[in-house]
């Protein structure tokens, strides 16, 4: 993948001033999405604390509460913004694809759409995939694995930074094929780069996993089992998008 040359002999000033533009326009986005998502913040972490409330519902475990006085306040605040972050997303995969377009040829540059289309469904796929499945079947097993006659009193906050965070590792962790595809129209990796690194990706995979999840083997094969599975997806896009040069016998 190249650009035109002229774009290289960029000024840096111009590069810097582009660079300001696309970030002034999602953080005006990422405003106007906390504000309309601040007047439905109660709405949207009771349907975040769905999963939660049902877990210690149906283990007997305990409940969510208010462990400060402002921790209600603080919890819609951060409610909105990780909110307007998940509906803002289109139009920051969109700006950073444009600020990396004026690099693509002409003929790649029609990707740009199609690419800010896969990126978001990739990363609220990836979010949905957290709620509706690890929250379900990880949530009751994460409260069982407390000692017996402990009952859990959860903070909201720590309960909504730790979803968050799911969520958020999920939705980037499945942006893998958009990766390998622009590695491979770097021309850095090709599908058999991929096929041959597979071992050692599906290492890296459970590593992964391992930090990005509650330490317990169920948590942990939900999110590594789709994670695979998009690698494999991954080596197609590699196969289909690389402009990496080998040598016939290199091929083999």
């Amino acid at each position: 993948m190249s650009g035109n040359p002229d774009d290289f002999r960029m000024p840096i000033l111009e590069h810097l001033r582009e660079l300001r533009s696309r970030l002034i326009v999602c953080v005006v986005t990422l405003l106007v999405a906390f504000f309309v998502t601040f007047s439905l913040a109660n709405d949207i972490f009771a349907w975040l604390a769905a999963p939660m409330n049902a877990a210690l519902a149906e283990t007997g475990m305990g409940t969510l509460a208010v462990t400060v006085v402002m921790e209600g306040f603080l919890v819609q605040m951060r409610v909105a913004g990780y909110a307007s972050l998940f509906i803002g997303s289109p139009v920051i995969f969109f700006q950073a694809w444009k600020f990396v377009a004026p690099g693509l040829y002409e003929t790649e540059k029609r990707w740009v759409l199609p690419l800010v289309l896969s990126s978001t469904i990739l990363f609220l796929g990836g979010a949905a995939f957290c709620y509706f499945v690890l929250f379900k079947y990880g949530f009751p097993v994460f409260l069982q694995m407390n000692s017996e006659g402990v009952k859990a009193v959860l903070s909201i906050e720590s309960y909504l930074d730790f979803a968050a965070t799911l969520l958020v590792a999920f939705g980037l962790s499945f942006q893998l094929p958009i990766v390998v595809w622009f590695l491979a129209r770097l021309g850095l990796i090709d599908h058999i780069d991929m096929l041959r690194g597979f071992r050692y990706s599906i290492v890296g995979i459970v590593i992964v996993a391992g930090v990005l999840t509650p330490p317990d083997v169920l948590s942990q094969m939900l999110m590594a089992i789709p994670l695979v599975l998009l690698y494999g997806a991954s080596i197609i896009v590699a196969r289909l998008a690389t402009t990496k040069k080998r040598e016939p016998a290199q091929a083999g």
